[in-house]
């Protein structure tokens, strides 16, 4: 379960941090999500839960070595 969270974690704060470059327009292409501020914001809250889902894995899987 603790790989689920750390994989799934990664995952999310990586397709937030990209939505977030979209969002904000750093990524230089034209239309769909870029520019779009309620892109920037959803990936803002992807990133963040992913970080902390990402944490939360590593931590247990610490706990979980060092028994």
């Amino acid at each position: 379960m603790s790989w689920i969270r750390v994989v799934g974690g990664a995952l999310l704060f990586l397709i937030g941090g990209v939505w977030v470059l979209q969002g904000s327009g750093a990524t230089g292409a034209t239309g769909g999500m870029n520019g779009e501020r309620q892109w920037l914001l959803i990936g803002i809250v992807a990133a963040v839960v992913g970080f902390f889902l990402l944490v939360s894995g590593i931590n247990r899987l610490r706990s979980r070595i060092r028994r």
